[in-house]
């Protein structure tokens, strides 16, 4: 398995596939889990309960401030029952919003802060997606990693490393299938999705001149 999280960790890690083709594809895969832990972490915040509680949140596409925090399939424990995070939250408002320009800009925002970047943090992401791959998902849970978009049923282009939401079984990775996705979500999955394919192609074309 190789996991890239140098930015920009998406086209980086298409990159590197493309250079090594002994290496199959679908054993490349960048680091979305520090995004998808900060989209469970203000969620866990605004509702008082840990980010334990709450599962399936979905970064799509890219590693960047274009990335879409998804929640929609989001499911959070109060009171020890299990309810969506629109039920659970009563504001639809900061989920299409704030929230998502939170988790899209954090890692911007920390860096401001503290003028470093969230090196403990990444470390702790990057050991999550180890560790799934290494003993898998547990059941009825997903997880966000950055994998090759081939055959996917997302309308996301093929040949693009884009980040989605995988179950692992067995040290292999799979798409979650059948997810809905309404108009909100289209429009910012295919937003995502037309920066990674220019990043690709000014990638491939250094790539080629040099």
């Amino acid at each position: 398995m190789v996991i890239v999280v140098g930015n920009p960790a998406n086209t980086n890690c298409l990159t590197a596939s493309k250079s090594a083709p002994s290496i199959p594809k679908e054993n490349f895969s960048c680091l979305t889990r520090l995004d998808h832990n900060r989209a469970k972490a203000q969620i866990a915040l605004k509702l008082g309960v840990t980010a334990n509680d709450v599962k399936n949140v979905i970064i799509w596409g890219n590693h960047s401030s274009t990335q879409y925090p998804d929640v929609n399939h989001v499911k959070v424990k109060l009171q020890g029952k299990e309810v969506g995070v629109y039920e659970a939250l009563k504001d639809d408002n900061w989920l299409k919003g704030e929230f998502v320009t939170t988790v899209q800009q954090r890692g911007a925002a920390v860096i401001k802060a503290r003028k470093l970047s969230s090196a403990m943090s990444a470390a702790k992401a990057i050991c999550d997606h180890v560790r799934d791959i290494w003993f898998g998902t547990p059941e009825g849970e997903f997880v966000s990693m950055g994998v090759i978009s081939d055959g996917n049923s997302y309308g996301v282009p093929d040949d693009l490393l884009y980040s989605f939401p995988v179950v692992i079984k067995n040290k292999t990775w799979k798409f979650v299938e059948g997810l809905p996705i309404n108009d909100f979500s289209r429009e910012k999955m295919d937003l995502t999705a037309k920066e990674l394919t220019e990043e690709k192609e000014t990638a491939f074309e250094f790539l080629s001149s040099a």
